[in-house]
């Protein structure tokens, strides 16, 4: 039936879509903090940040439900006022958002690191507060790293399967990704559902890949810009100041 491969598509994308969403937010606020923190805890930090990157997914999601399940430290005190996580949809955007989560943030603090910090200063003494110069400058000169670190993470929530299998389980129409659909279906012998679903995520994943070529174009121009990116509405009220004054 067509609903065998629309349902798992469906459930993929928004989980997806929600899931690039909520890495995006958090990896660049992750990647602009851990860019400027010089503590000593920075290694640690840094390592908690990538575990799940080097781990092997069956163990991230064990671990994510050993701490949302019912006896967990976060599941526990859900489940007393009815809300449960587990074998849910919200699960596999969970899940997901982990795995994908390292390389949004290994990506976007590499870039943010590449970013003149004398452009920045300058921004600061023209009087711009930390929000301004962090969209208004560094997020515009990182901006190949931060889409490309948007793009892997994507790709990556996409086939994000071990995790996904452990936390939110196999419930079709509920939590029934692609990669799930694909293991389940070869298991009971449907191998023309497992090659459609496959085909589907191979285009996506190439689309993926191709928009993550393209931006190296961008990124080879970003470097040729000249040093002077301080916003120009700055220079134009400063100016209008010393006028004043």
């Amino acid at each position: 039936m067509i609903s065998d491969y629309l349902s798992p598509l469906w459930i993929s994308l928004k989980t997806v879509l929600l899931t690039t969403v909520i890495t995006f937010i958090l990896g660049i606020a992750a990647a602009r903090w851990m860019s400027r923190y010089t503590g000593k805890l920075k290694p640690f930090i840094d390592g908690a940040f990538i575990l799940p990157l080097v781990l092997p997914p069956t163990v991230v999601g064990f671990g994510l439900l050993l701490l949302l399940g019912k006896h967990g430290w976060i599941g526990h005190p859900l489940s007393l006022i009815g809300t449960t996580i587990v074998f849910s949809w919200p699960a596999t955007v969970i899940s997901a958002a982990v795995m994908a989560f390292p390389l949004m943030y290994m990506t976007t603090r590499g870039a943010f690191e590449q970013v003149d910090t004398n452009v920045e200063d300058a921004a600061r003494t023209l009087g711009a507060s930390e929000w301004r110069v962090l969209y208004s400058v560094t997020l515009p000169m990182a901006w190949p790293g931060v889409a490309a670190g948007t793009i892997l993470s994507f790709a990556r929530s996409l086939g994000e399967f071990g995790a996904t299998l452990m936390l939110a389980g196999n419930i079709p129409g509920k939590t029934t990704t692609i990669p799930v659909a694909i293991y389940f279906a070869i298991q009971a012998g449907d191998m023309k559902q497992a090659v459609y679903l496959m085909a589907i995520v191979l285009c996506i994943a190439f689309v993926s890949l191709a928009a993550l070529a393209y931006l190296k174009k961008p990124k080879a121009r970003m470097r040729s810009l000249p040093v002077n990116l301080v916003p120009n509405d700055l220079l134009y009220t400063t100016g209008k100041k010393d006028k004043t004054a």
